[in-house]
């Protein structure tokens, strides 16, 4: 059935009504806006209230035209539709409607008597006053056109002559609310009226105005919602969705297929004793052809054009979060589920800033302790399990906690234990199956985190061009370097968001507003006064994991530009190395950068994870030795990069990820993701927008981290309320059994089959039909 839950609304009114005695039998009608539709439902013509099922709702389009669904019960609507229709029109705050004929009001109609601002209450509510609609006969559209002219003064009750009452509302409880105060002050106007005829005193104009003023704000804030939106993503009821099980399975006959084949083609030894032909050397593969041939994890590109117009409409319009009550029992399952977590995290503020190491644990409005991961799950110090979409901030693609590799670790510690500081055998293995599956890198050296590898990328460019200046996308992250924590989060806000930084450390690094190449071209030229540009370093699918996704050919524009002006290219592969597929994003973009930045996955999890790699001869200035005479121009290092864990773990996930080819089947679980989530936007009319490249999954509920210094009004207007909204939502999440990261973007591992993402999927339409508005 189509529009369940705007049906279910109109029998709940109806319900309601009837209890409280404001409908009678079958007179009366009342209708719900459908969401993101140019639809309403609308009660039938002439059926008892009593017996009515959501299924007997029916459906009109704004032209009062019947528009069946086949839901089987067949009935016409309300002779009233017309009525309905023109209201919806004429004003797109409303989304709820209902037409009564109660009893006192209806004494008004019949004296054709207007209620004046008796209260600021009613003001508050129903507006200026409660004016009369001339009469013209049921069902016609002359009545129909009379209700139209009087609606659009903003008030949100009328008494309609010799008939009845139309009360409007920006949602089915408002509505209902409004009939009912309506029928209140028409008793009192009444009893007014009949104590001493012509002595009926009204509040000040000033506070009518003031009461009247908070009610055109409110319906403007409500019709912003409906005017600066756009027609929402529709995904059928009945739609298929992606499947990571269809896609795992292929993967494993495909796996099988190719042991059967080798199994068939003999032993080294039967190659030897000559019963089997060697395989020729034109079968070994060359580097990159197998990452290629397993393919990546984006199956179709986002419309980027799409998704930023979408996401500048969720900016535009109002806030929409989760009701008060709603939010309320968010807050309560914290305080009540997750006490230990509390307990600790509190205790930890007295010997950690803030109670946690990690910023990706500051959630609202506490952070959670974790016990245990395993897979797709977490477990929480109080044995709450959530499904896990932060994934440790995007490494794991394998699940958390994955038992192959681990085993695998342990038995290389065991041997040499975690560091000895002298080199180790998975150095190189791990060097090696790096540029196996990303030939553009031919040269790595290990460091200690993402953060590092970024200093050292753009220390060794400075370096290999001899340039100073360093270009990076404005809103991106970099790490927390000096020279990098510039343009943070926010584009154009240079160092704004940098604290305890030296003047001098930043006085070299550029930003350009994200995608934007003309700026970019602007930047280059503007540099080559001050000596050049070393390096451009962007992350390839947009700032902030894609937070604003990058045109296709964005890359490519920039390797061209790069190209012109003598610079290195640096792609920021800490979060899409790996997750985009074995090849990366280089591979997937088909854009070979000089240098590549890795971090996170480079480990599968482990600690100590990053590095940088590249064309050979820009990494030889990363050539180890205290004097240089190893060919070192650069000082780079740490007792533990490189260690032995980090680089067997690395080698180990790799090979896995290889095995099983984790990040396409990761990636369509990304796509079952985001099209699930497009499913349940689509039916409870939300501004959000949902979009993934592959296994990164974006949700925008408030558009925060679209706002930029192009606006600074708005930003500064904006800036706290949307990022207070997306933490409450990300609260909300959590409160329903899903980790996010800050409630705005979440990573699917391998670890994610179709059953944990349809589970997911009911936990987001909980928590979605909680939001105001709903």
């Amino acid at each position: 059935m189509q529009h369940r839950l705007s049906r279910q609304h109109v029998v709940d009114m109806c319900r309601t009504m009837l209890a409280r005695g404001y409908l009678k039998a079958t007179e009366g009608n009342v209708s719900v806006r459908v969401p993101g539709h140019r639809l309403y439902a609308v009660t039938p013509s002439n059926y008892d209230y009593d017996r009515m099922r959501v299924e007997d709702i029916c459906l009109v389009d704004f032209d009062g035209k019947h528009v069946p669904d086949g839901s089987g019960a067949d009935l016409k609507p309300s002779i009233e539709c017309g009525m309905h229709a023109n209201i919806y029109r004429e004003r797109p705050d409303v989304n709820a409607i209902v037409h009564t004929h109660q009893p006192y009001a209806s004494a008004l109609a019949f004296l054709r008597k207007p209620i004046p601002a008796l209260t600021d209450e009613q003001v508050r509510f129903l507006g200026r006053e409660v004016a009369i609609i001339d009469y013209a006969p049921s069902g016609t559209g002359f009545l129909a056109r009379n209700v139209q002219k009087k609606v659009a003064s903003g008030d949100n009750a009328f008494i309609i002559a010799n008939h009845g009452v139309v009360a409007v509302g920006t949602d089915p409880d408002r509505a209902v609310f409004n009939m009912a105060l309506l029928e209140k002050v028409s008793i009192a106007y009444l009893l007014a009226l009949t104590s001493e005829t012509g002595k009926v005193y009204t509040i000040p104009t000033a506070i009518r105005e003031i009461a009247f003023g908070k009610l055109r704000a409110d319906e403007k804030r409500i019709a912003a919602q409906i005017t600066e939106a756009v027609e929402p993503l529709r995904v059928p009821a009945d739609e298929d969705l992606p499947s990571a099980d269809a896609t795992a399975a292929a993967q494993a006959a495909d796996a099988q297929t190719a042991a059967d084949a080798e199994a068939d083609a003999g032993t080294a030894a039967d190659v030897e004793a000559g019963t089997v032909d060697a395989p020729a050397a034109a079968e070994v593969e060359v580097p990159g052809a197998e990452s290629a041939r397993l393919g990546y994890a984006i199956s179709e590109y986002p419309d980027v054009d799409d998704v930023m117009h979408r996401l500048k409409a969720l900016t535009a319009q109002p806030l929409r979060g989760l009701r008060h009550d709603a939010m309320l029992d968010v807050l309560n399952y914290f305080e009540t589920k997750c006490r230990a977590s509390r307990e600790i995290t509190d205790r930890a503020k007295q010997r950690i800033p803030g109670g946690v190491q990690h910023n990706l644990a500051f959630n609202y409005p506490f952070p959670l302790a974790i016990e245990k991961a395993d897979g797709a799950y977490l477990v929480d110090r109080d044995g709450n399990t959530y499904i896990d979409f932060l994934q440790a901030g995007g490494p794991t693609i394998l699940g958390s906690n994955y038992g192959p590799v681990n085993e695998r670790v342990a038995e290389v510690v065991r041997a040499s234990g975690p560091v000895t500081g002298l080199f180790h055998e998975y150095e190189l293995k791990l060097a090696e199956i790096i540029h196996r599956y990303m030939p553009h890198v031919e040269m790595y050296r290990s460091l200690g985190s993402g953060t590092e590898a970024v200093m050292a990328a753009v220390r060794g460019a400075r370096a290999f061009t001899g340039k100073k200046m360093v270009i990076k996308v404005g809103g991106a992250y970099h790490g927390w370097s000096d020279t990098m924590v510039y343009g943070l989060r926010v584009p154009g806000t240079y160092r704004m968001n940098a604290k305890g930084i030296p003047f001098g450390a930043t006085s070299r690094t550029r930003e350009a507003f994200p995608h934007d190449l003309g700026q970019l071209k602007r930047k280059l030229v503007e540099n080559r006064l001050r000596g050049g540009t070393a390096a451009v370093v962007v992350e390839p699918v947009g700032p902030e994991s894609g937070t604003r996704p990058a045109p296709r050919d964005f890359n490519a524009g920039v390797r061209e530009l790069c190209d012109e002006f003598g610079a290195l290219l640096v792609f920021d592969e800490v979060v899409t190395g790996f997750r985009l597929g074995l090849g990366g994003a280089a591979g997937y973009f088909g854009v070979t950068p000089d240098l590549t930045v890795l971090g996170k996955a480079v480990s599968g999890g482990y600690p100590m994870a990053g590095g940088v790699g590249g064309r050979s001869d820009v990494m030889a200035v990363f050539g180890s030795g205290l004097d240089g005479k190893s060919g070192a121009h650069i000082q780079v290092g740490g007792t533990l990069s490189a260690n032995p864990l980090s680089c067997a773990a690395g080698y180990f996930a790799i090979e896995e990820m290889a095995r099983t080819n984790a990040p396409v089947i990761a990636g369509r679980a990304g796509d079952r993701l985001t099209r699930g989530l497009q499913r349940l936007i689509d039916t409870y009319g939300l501004p959000y927008v949902a979009y993934n490249q592959g296994s990164i999954v974006h949700l925008e509920c408030s558009g925060v981290m679209l706002l930029d210094m192009r606006n600074p009004v708005k930003l500064l207007r904006e800036n706290k309320a949307r990022k207070r909204l997306m933490e409450q939502m990300g609260a909300a999440y959590t409160a329903h059994g899903i980790v996010t990261l800050a409630g705005s973007r979440m990573y699917t591992s391998m670890a994610d089959t179709d059953a944990v993402i349809d589970d997911a999927l009911a936990r987001f339409d909980r928590v979605f039909a909680q939001v105001e508005g709903v």
